[in-house]
């Protein structure tokens, strides 16, 4: 299964490790979607700055810190995903309440791990 994913603070950087996943997740033959502060491209994935109404969103895989998710909260419930996942760094107890909430699955772990060791 295809697990369609949303990189949220998605970088252009390619330093970064949001970066480093949209291009570790194209060459797993994931389809990407992405967010983030500057418009532009990685790995052939568009990178938005509004908040689509993305269809089919499997897993959210989050690289903002915690306040910075604080205007994405209705957003990423609204977009209905199997997952949340939390990379390093991204914990955020009010935004796992929420989830909770909304019975989203989430956890804490890094995606670049997950997509090496056949985790994803």
């Amino acid at each position: 299964m295809n697990k369609k994913t949303l990189v949220l603070g998605a970088s252009l950087k390619p330093g970064r490790y949001s970066n480093y996943a949209i291009h570790k997740l194209v060459e797993e033959n994931f389809e990407v979607v992405a967010i983030g502060n500057l418009k532009g491209e990685v790995a052939g994935v568009k990178i938005d700055t509004a908040q689509l109404p993305y269809e089919g969103i499997h897993t959210v895989t989050l690289y903002l810190n915690p306040k910075n998710q604080i205007p994405y909260y209705d957003y990423i419930v609204s977009l209905k995903p199997q997952r949340v996942i939390f990379n390093p760094g991204t914990e955020n107890p009010e935004l796992f309440v929420i989830l909770k909430e909304n019975n989203i699955y989430f956890e804490t772990a890094c995606s670049l791990v997950l997509l090496s060791t056949n985790q994803y």
